[in-house]
């Protein structure tokens, strides 16, 4: 079976790696057979040499992920079948007015990605905010406790109440990450 994403044709590249190495990383990870136009952005991926049918799935999310704008390095944690990825779009938070759109981008990014830096560092995520989306990648409880903070940021509260929020959430992310 074959599926097929569409990214963004700058993001290509990232997606290819230097002479292909990221390509032929998750190819032979995976099994999974990965065919690429550049000019449109079109990648398809060829499963039916897998040996595991959810890896289909995995690498369907770490091509999503390059086009949301990760490195092939936080992308391909997604192989891995604890981690996962999540797309929040900003236009269902402030409509698909551009300025409102822009301006929320800016509130999760933060001056000098203070704020993406505090999300990533208080939650253990990887957040990348890219067009009109902000994507996650972390495991179950990581990525839920991130998704609210970033709920309350994009629906107007204040950084410090979201800050205040993650930080109370600490505690359970290291407890989570321990095995218990």
């Amino acid at each position: 079976m074959i599926r097929s994403v569409k990214i963004p044709a700058e993001r290509i590249g990232v997606l290819i790696g230097k002479n292909g190495a990221v390509k032929r990383k998750i190819e032979k990870l995976t099994g999974v057979k990965i065919s690429v136009d550049s000019e449109e952005g079109d990648v398809q991926m060829d499963h039916s040499h897998a040996e595991d049918p959810a890896m289909a799935l995995a690498v369907q999310d770490v091509v999503v992920a390059v086009g949301r704008g990760f490195s092939a390095e936080k992308a391909l944690k997604l192989l891995n079948v604890d981690i996962y990825l999540e797309v929040l779009d900003i236009r269902d938070y402030v409509g698909k007015k551009a300025t409102h759109v822009v301006r929320m981008r800016a509130r999760v990014i933060g001056s000098n990605g203070k704020t993406r830096q505090i999300f990533e560092e208080l939650t253990g995520i990887d957040l990348s905010v890219q067009g009109n989306t902000v994507a996650i990648i972390g495991d179950l409880l990581q990525i839920d406790i991130a998704r609210r903070g970033l709920d309350m940021l994009l629906n107007g509260s204040e950084h410090s109440a979201v800050y205040k929020f993650l930080e109370g959430r600490r505690m359970a992310i290291k407890i989570d990450g321990m095995g218990f």
